[in-house]
């Protein structure tokens, strides 16, 4: 009974359990919630179609853009050319090297164009894209020298040979780039094989994911407890470029997909691997980011990537998993590590033999010869993008393939980098020794230096600091305080009086007074007591002399003679800004003036009488070929070219015998030259050849007290930059400055100022404008019967003028001026003389005035009396 009654129970249980497999599932899905369920996955299948659909339709505008080569869409800045002559002291590899950072390959289908190196020559083949059009040419070497060069358009000689710019950087948004596309032919299989060991072996494989690596990551990193391995193939490297977003979010990893399915589709694989091999950050290589495998070999290696070796191409891959962490110059143990862990790679996957392994392990790191920065002008790429900006304001620079060609040379931005290297080390070491510094850790001060043509004014060489990765600011552009840089056109204003047919004639020869005294301005309301530096009572001295020792009270009785106003205007009609105002202090460059305003000034002199404004662009090319811009020098005449030339041969004697003589005797610069010393709160000099005009200037950059002098801070630089651009044949040849018409020379006397006569015991010649000269003997030794001895027969008639002693004028009204440094002293407004000064106040002048009479004209009339 209990047996019969246990089987239908268990036969029921049955029932229960297969009948449900079957018709209750089916009867489940006719159900109302069934049905639901049904509804929710269906538009939930067709929401996910939805999504893809937008988000590929999304990032194919994305990949379009990528494709349509944003690199070569980006706009390029170019050095100026640099031209190569017969006898100069090259080799081919040296050719090679300027043209590989010119853009140059050995591709024959480089659009830039292209070079064959040979033993003992090189070919040169300019591209379509090249800046010039000129024939492709052969120059060959001999004795380390180029021997010949030669056409190959008619195979005849040519004297020299210019080569492309080079490539200074690439405009990319804010960064500053540098960018050398490469083609997938162009890369070295070694490269090719390096990268694919270390990031993605199976590339040329699977269709963009790589599910073996998937696998082998989720399990990595479910043993490790923590993300320890990714699984991103090359593509999806390439698909996370593309997007420029690096947080791990599920809206980045789905675009990530998406962009990797659309560049497996459109892409082969090669242009794929080239895309990346242009596209990957490789770091930073002073204040230039690196971008692409072709500009890391060159950067780092200094090579083609052509030509980079196993242990290269190694390191190379190497850098891709950090950068920073690997750069070859910072970190060399650690790159070297990396290295080896990438040729061990390789040697798993059968790309290299166990002795090329062994030997590639062993090879040390060797980067590119030079510091970083010596062939890098971070500076000037602000300024040119300034210009970029004022001369095209509608041009778009970051989204086109503009051609941007600059006046920069590259040689003396090296000679620059250097000079500045050195000099400051020098300063750094002087500023430590300072007491204010005792057991202190002292500021550091910095540099700014702005090398120019002077003739056309294309700036050449320009550094902006000592390190643009430590400061941005652009210290050519920053306003200080000139000092005594400014007193030439104090005495430049004074010569003219010989062109305007002042009633005061002054000359280099003319006698002023460098005793400490007062000085009234502003109708004698106000006053100004000036000193020297050295504290010395200089007495009466020739304008020549007051200048090249800069007696910094000789400077403001000159700017009082000539008028404070017309110093003020030769100043800002060189180029100087509108704040500089007509007060004595002027006269000792009291009023701020930026390095780049004073190279445009000091052109005056050197050109001529000339102003040339300085220009950083020469010419703009956009994609087509077609010309945007082309300079166009912006001269004015601003002085007679004899009052430029009698400045210059003033400023000679600086270095002759005043406060720059240390550039001759100790920094043994020779070469013909004129300069000017400046100290204020900061040290100055500038000058200039024949060929090339220089500005210095080194300070705080809180404006406090460098307390050098500018003998000692800024020109050691600047004889260091000239001496290494006298190595340069476009510089070497400085030449003696050539007299205009109408400069006469004369043999004086330095006491007097008048001709020299036999009995004189010191004589020196000095230059006049025609007309100007001295026409009277030196009345201290053997001049007869009055200072006029008879007319000079240099000049007409008409043009002679009686030389007469500068008179004592008072000054105009003015707003009272700043305190500044110079090279000769500390300047204060005083409100009241110091008992030993002079005194110009016009109320009670007479006694003074009567007093300083008796110097000059009483020594020539006692010598007739006794």
């Amino acid at each position: 009974m209990r047996q019969s009654n246990l089987v239908p129970k268990v036969a029921k249980r049955e029932m229960k359990v297969r009948i449900p497999a079957r018709a209750g599932l089916a009867r489940f899905f006719l159900g109302t919630f069934g049905k639901i369920l049904l509804l929710g996955c269906a538009l939930l299948v067709i929401a996910a179609v939805v999504v893809f659909t937008y988000s590929y339709e999304k990032y194919t505008a994305v990949v379009d853009q990528k494709l349509r080569g944003p690199i070569a869409q980006m706009a390029k800045i170019y050095a100026a050319p640099e031209a190569v002559a017969v006898g100069d002291a090259l080799s081919p590899d040296d050719i090679a090297a300027d043209l590989r950072r010119s853009g140059y390959t050995e591709s024959h289908s480089n659009p830039q164009g292209y070079y064959q190196r040979k033993p003992s020559a090189i070919d040169i083949f300019p591209g379509p894209e090249s800046y010039f059009d000129q024939e492709a040419a052969t120059i060959k070497f001999a004795n380390d020298k180029i021997s010949e060069i030669i056409s190959l358009q008619d195979n005849t000689s040519r004297p020299e040979y210019k080569l492309e710019p080079q490539l200074i950087t690439n405009i990319a948004g804010p960064s500053r780039e540098k960018r050398r596309n490469v083609k997938f032919r162009d890369i070295p299989t070694v490269l090719v094989q390096a990268i694919t060991s270390a990031e993605d072996k199976h590339f040329f494989q699977h269709p963009g994911f790589d599910p073996q690596r998937v696998v082998k990551a989720a399990y990595v990193d479910l043993k490790e407890g923590h993300s320890a391995q990714g699984a991103s193939t090359l593509t999806m490297q390439l698909a996370r470029m593309i997007l420029g977003e690096y947080e791990k979010s599920v809206s980045r990893k789905w675009a990530e997909i998406i962009i990797t399915i659309q560049l497996e589709q459109r892409l082969s694989k090669e242009d794929i691997f080239a895309y990346y091999a242009n596209d990957y950050h490789l770091g930073a290589h002073g204040s230039f980011q690196i971008y692409g495998f072709g500009e890391a070999a060159e950067a780092f290696f200094g090579k083609d990537l052509s030509q980079i070796n196993l242990p290269e191409a190694a390191a190379l891959a190497g850098m891709i998993q950090r950068p920073s962490a690997f750069d070859p110059y910072r970190h060399p143990d650690r790159l070297k590590e990396r290295r080896n862990v990438v040729l061990l790679l390789m040697r798993q996957n059968g790309y290299i033999s166990d002795h090329d392994y062994a030997l590639a392990t062993q090879a040390p790191i060797v980067v590119a010869r030079g510091s970083v920065g010596s062939t890098e002008a971070p500076y000037y790429v602000d300024l040119v993008g300034e210009e970029l900006q004022s001369k095209l304001q509608d041009a778009d620079f970051h989204s086109n393939a503009a051609r941007i060609y600059t006046t920069l040379d590259m040689r003396l931005q090296r000679a620059a980098a250097d000079a500045i290297r050195a000099g400051m080390q020098n300063v750094d070491d002087q500023i430590r020794k300072q007491r204010r510094f005792k057991g202190q850790t002292p500021p550091q001060p910095q540099v700014a230096l702005i090398a120019i043509d002077p003739h056309t004014g294309a700036v050449r060489a320009l550094a902006g600091g000592r390190n643009y990765g430590v400061s941005q600011l652009n210290h050519i552009l920053a306003l200080r305080q000139p000092g005594s840089i400014f007193k030439p056109f104090v005495y430049a204003t004074a010569i003219n009086t010989g062109i305007e047919g002042s009633s005061h004639i002054i000359t280099p020869s003319t006698i002023v007074n460098g005793d400490p005294k007062t000085f009234y301005y502003e109708n004698g309301t106000r006053e100004y007591s000036p000193k020297n530096f050295d504290k010395k009572s200089w007495g009466d001295i020739t304008l020549r002399e007051a200048l090249a020792h800069s007696v910094n009270v000789a400077a403001v009785e000159v700017a009082q003679m000539v008028g404070y106003d017309n110093v003020v205007e030769l100043a800002h009609r060189a180029g100087m800004n509108e704040k500089i105002q007509p007060t004595p202090a002027v006269a000792l460059g009291s009023y701020d003036v930026t390095p780049l305003e004073a190279a445009g000034a000091y052109t005056v002199f050197a050109n001529g009488g000339v102003y040339v404004k300085p220009e950083f662009i020469s010419l703009v090319r956009a994609q087509g070929g077609q010309t945007l811009y082309k300079d166009t020098p912006e001269k004015k005449k601003i002085l007679d070219p004899r009052v430029a030339y009698v400045m210059t041969s003033m400023m000679e004697e600086v270095l002759r015998s005043g406060t720059a003589a240390g550039v001759r005797a100790k920094y043994k610069f020779q070469a013909p030259a004129a300069g000017k010393t400046g100290t204020s709160r900061d040290g100055w000099f500038a000058g200039y050849t024949s060929e090339l005009l220089c500005i210095v200037w080194v300070g705080f950059d809180d404006n406090r007290d460098l307390d050098l002098e500018g003998a000692h801070s800024a020109a050691p630089i600047w004889a260091e930059f000239m001496r290494r651009a006298l190595d340069f044949r476009e510089y070497h040849d400085a030449k003696p400055f050539r007299a205009p018409d109408g400069i006469v020379t004369e043999q004086i006397d330095p006491l007097s100022g008048m001709l020299a006569t036999p009995q004189c015991p010191s004589t020196r010649p000095e230059v006049f404008i025609a007309g100007t000269q001295p026409v009277a003997l030196c009345p201290l030794h053997g001049g007869h019967q009055g200072i006029i001895t008879g007319w000079s027969t240099e000049a007409p008639p008409e043009q002679r003028v009686t030389p007469q002693e500068p008179a004592r004028i008072a000054a105009p009204d003015r707003p009272s001026a700043p305190t500044v440094n110079s090279d000769s002293g500390t300047q204060k407004p005083a409100r009241t003389a110091t008992s030993e000064a002079k005194s110009t106040k016009p109320q009670d002048a007479k006694p003074e005035e009567d007093k300083a009479k008796k110097g000059f004209l009483h020594r020539i009339f006692g010598v007739f009396k006794k």
